[in-house]
């Protein structure tokens, strides 16, 4: 049985496309990106580390398998992470605006005696964004819990200029990647009826 380390909708959304049966574990984990880690290292980590905890709770069940994602904004080599608040959203949409960032997202997939990853890497560029545009955006509340403070599936798309690579990695859940380690797993893809 899968289970998907992660409330988040968009990632069971994802994951429901693949027509995969699942179920979802609480794994809650201390997101701390550790000194003069690379991003891409910091978010492989947390990803693994989402899967191992979710593992650890299901501990009763040997045949489970455990998909841990995250997903981080990068600009000039710095994690952005989630607003803490309206200004802080502010603050990182007035730096992403008119620019080219990368979006790192990372699935870990661990069985009790396997494990195996993949890391997807996107280029996302912002048209320059007004105050205006901003603050228009962040009142809508889109912005929270997001990382970078923008949401490619919602209203932040009209803010993307361009996009290169992965829009479901962008998303949370890069299905490319998903579907070839599910299928390493030996798990079928829309298997489910």
């Amino acid at each position: 049985m899968i289970y998907l380390a992660s409330q988040s909708p968009r990632r069971r959304e994802l994951l429901d496309q693949l027509g995969v049966a699942f179920d979802t574990v609480d794994a809650e984990i201390h997101e701390q990106r550790l000194p003069h880690e690379a991003p891409s290292d910091y978010v492989s980590r947390l990803a693994r580390e989402k899967a191992g905890a979710g593992l650890l709770a299901l501990a009763a069940r040997p045949d489970a398998i455990v998909l841990g994602a995250d997903t981080d904004v990068v600009l000039d080599g710095e994690v952005l992470g989630k607003p803490r608040d309206a200004a802080h959203a502010a603050e990182l949409l007035a730096r992403l605006s008119g620019r080219a960032h990368r979006v790192i997202t990372a699935v870990w997939l661990l069985s009790g005696g396997r494990e195996e990853h993949r890391l997807s890497v996107s280029e996302v560029r912002f048209a320059p964004l007004s105050a205006e545009d901003i603050a228009a955006y962040i009142a809508t509340g889109e912005p929270f819990g997001k990382a970078g403070a923008y949401a490619v599936q919602g209203r932040g798309a009209a803010f993307i200029e361009s996009l290169a690579g992965s829009y479901s990695g962008v998303m949370g859940l890069p299905l490319h990647e998903t579907w070839q380690l599910l299928r390493n797993f030996g798990v079928p893809a829309w298997s489910r009826n």
